[in-house]
């Protein structure tokens, strides 16, 4: 999955999730540094996510998005109190995605630092996701 149908995938997602008040595209929201973010509105205020791909091995950009289908990612539920990265983990778990193969989140991974938060999504056709916190 490519950032520019990830960001749809995720707008999509995003407006549904439990606690949502707004999304919206970067762009949308007046920020044109990046060509792909969101910037998410939950009831502990706003929180934009910079969107980065990273085509599959041997894949090249002149090739059309395959999706390939596999078993959902596993996700926790974000507890109260977690953070946005939690959010936003929880929320792009919790839509079962058939693409969508794992989740990361940085902040947790071993040696990274905490305030480092984003997240890597890996799709089952080799592909990446990276949403960085802003």
């Amino acid at each position: 999955m490519r950032p520019d149908r990830f960001q749809n995938f995720a707008l999509d997602v995003l407006k549904n999730a439990p606690g949502t008040v707004r999304v919206q595209t970067l762009a949308d929201a007046g920020d044109t540094n990046y060509p792909y973010g969101l910037a998410v509105t939950t009831a502990n205020g706003e929180t934009r996510w910079q969107i980065i791909g990273q085509l599959a091995d041997g894949e090249r950009h002149d090739n059309a998005d395959a999706p390939v289908e596999g078993a959902p990612a596993g996700w926790q539920a974000a507890e109260p109190g977690d953070g946005p990265e939690a959010w936003l983990a929880a929320a792009v778990g919790q839509a079962e995605s058939p693409e969508i193969a794992r989740i990361e989140r940085w902040s947790v991974r071993e040696g990274e630092r905490p305030d480092h938060q984003g997240l890597t999504v890996f799709f089952h056709n080799g592909a990446k996701a990276y949403v960085r916190k802003l």
